[in-house]
């Protein structure tokens, strides 16, 4: 189909993928900067200026604050060193504690040049205790992202003495106990108001239950140089307004109807009618300039007064059923021909005639798809139709349906998501949406892209139906999977973000998602985040 529609990144300089790593990733690169030229000192420095800068926004002033610094004997602790100098010398009162004895390198060089009034080694951990109930803010400079396992000792006791404290506390990289990698909390965590991390967010910062115990992340750019970066094989982003923004489709002035994507959703059963409703309105909402809804014939009534902008498409059905037969193939075959993309599941139920309609239909496919619900289920085992189907495809499970359509329990995909979504992605040929907090977007050419909007509101009946509607109108807007993927989860829970702050989490319902595309829309293509400069996430 021809399409008047083009993109945002043809008239905009493209901006690189915000890079997700792991600890041992971050190490590896810190090496390169360092053999490269930059000394570790400098690096350190800067990072330690970065959280000075974040504290002082916090406070508003240093001048006779009180602040706490709790110190590690790794890098960690030597960017706490820096934070306790640089506050120190702008009259703030401050108290270093440190756990080690032995420290080398450049946190021995930064622990060297503190004023030795201000460092006592912890004795008793009631004396931290009683400085944090004292302090107007305390930095946690304990453990870094090369913690594996949970603490132990005098590090616990001293998290847990974070964590009873009232005062906020910025985390320096990542709050300790954390595991950058995965999220993952196995012992004591502390808890920040923000955390300041350098060069690159880690995977951790952005999965629970780490993202809650992270706050507002800052990224602070430390010098790191771009060739220490590009020589690591990353294949982890995050999905951000920026790329968002050049990514969200832009008519033509002269641009019609049938320019802006014709979309067909395959939808509804007897009692499932909303789920088809949602999508439709969706996809409308979504920029789609032509939709068409096709449901089992005895519904089509229902359906053309709850959904008034599309069309609706009444199919052959299995009668008492009343929902979706096989006779339908070829009406729905001929509406696919002049189709730019169509999505096929919300609501069609699990008959064993939908079931086997769904599994032709997969693998005969004629337009870019959007697969999911009930045709999920239905390809259970039957993967073949996805791996023959010759057109792009787009899967969008829930954990739930990702257990059954991978044969993985929901432990053993919840201690990896981001590895089993790729596999399955690799296996099959289609890029997988697994839905979840946060959403990872899986490509089958190894890429992973993690979603950071969304809330516990969007746990509703009919979100899932919502995000299918809106990403089949990006595809039919001219998207490319991937493309479309990214900027549907993004957009999708930045609507429901922008609602949650009219409903609360309790009264959020799905088509109040959809009442805020528009919103969302104008908050990414508006926000100062599309313009170079800013540090935070």
């Amino acid at each position: 189909m021809t399409q008047r529609i083009s993109h945002r990144a043809h008239d905009l300089a493209p901006s690189p993928m915000t890079e997700l790593i792991t600890g041992s990733q971050m190490a590896s690169i810190d090496r390169r900067a360092i053999d490269s030229g930059v000394p570790g000192i400098e690096l350190m420095e800067a990072a330690g200026q970065g959280v000075t800068r974040v504290v002082e926004n916090l406070l508003g002033e240093l001048q006779n604050r009180h602040i706490v610094i709790l110190c590690g004997k790794g890098n960690n602790g030597g960017d706490g060193f820096v934070v306790a100098r640089q506050a120190a010398q702008c009259g703030a009162k401050v108290q270093v504690f440190t756990v080690a004895n032995e420290i080398t390198g450049d946190t021995k060089t930064n622990f060297d040049r503190l004023p030795p009034d201000i460092v006592q080694s912890v004795d008793r951990i009631a004396t931290v205790q009683n400085a944090l109930a004292h302090a107007d803010i305390a930095v946690d400079a304990l453990l870094g992202t090369g913690i594996r396992g949970p603490a132990r000792g005098i590090y616990a006791d001293l998290i847990n003495a974070l964590t009873r404290a009232e005062c906020p506390i910025v985390a320096v990289d990542i709050p300790s106990g954390l595991n950058a990698d995965t999220g993952k909390i196995e012992g004591p965590c502390a808890t920040a108001i923000c955390t300041v991390t350098f060069a690159l967010p880690r995977i951790g910062h952005f999965f629970y239950p780490g993202r809650a115990r992270c706050g507002k992340l800052h990224l602070i750019d430390i010098g790191i140089p771009p060739s220490a970066i590009e020589h690591e094989r990353i294949s982890t982003y995050l999905i951000d307004n920026r790329r968002c923004a050049r990514m969200l489709p832009h008519r033509e002035p002269d641009a019609h109807k049938g320019d802006c994507g014709r979309v067909y959703i395959l939808a509804g059963s007897v009692g499932l009618t909303g789920a088809a409703t949602l999508s439709a309105n969706a996809a409308i909402r979504g920029g789609a300039g032509l939709v068409t809804l096709g449901v089992p014939e005895s519904l089509n009534d229902i359906l053309e007064i709850k959904v008034t902008e599309a069309m609706t498409h009444p199919l052959p059905e299995v009668k008492k059923a009343r929902c979706l037969s096989l006779r339908a193939r070829g009406d729905i075959q001929r509406v696919c021909r002049t189709a730019d993309s169509m999505a096929i599941g919300p609501g069609l139920g699990t008959h064993r005639e939908t079931v086997e309609l769904i599994r032709r239909l997969v693998r005969d496919c004629v337009c870019p798809a959007v697969i999911d619900a009930d045709a999920l289920n239905a390809l259970v085992g039957d993967l073949d139709a996805i791996r023959t189907c010759e057109t792009p495809l787009v899967l969008t499970p829930h954990i739930g349906e990702f257990a059954r359509l991978t044969g993985y329990s929901i432990a053993e995909i919840q201690r990896d998501p981001i590895a089993r979504a790729l596999e399955f992605a690799s296996d099959v040929g289609a890029t997988i949406v697994l839905k979840g907090a946060p959403t990872i977007v899986a490509t089958p050419e190894g890429e992973a892209h993690i979603n950071p909007t969304g809330n516990p509101g969007m746990a509703t009946g009919g979100t899932g139906d919502v995000l299918t509607g809106l990403l089949v109108a990006l595809i039919g807007q001219g998207l490319n999977a991937t493309d479309a993927a990214c900027t549907a989860v993004y957009l999708h829970g930045l609507a429901a973000d922008i609602a949650a702050k009219k409903t609360g989490h309790m009264s959020l319902i799905a088509s109040d998602i959809i009442e805020n595309f528009a919103a969302a829309i104008h908050q990414i293509c508006n926000s100062n985040d599309n313009k170079p400069s800013g540090s935070r996430l």
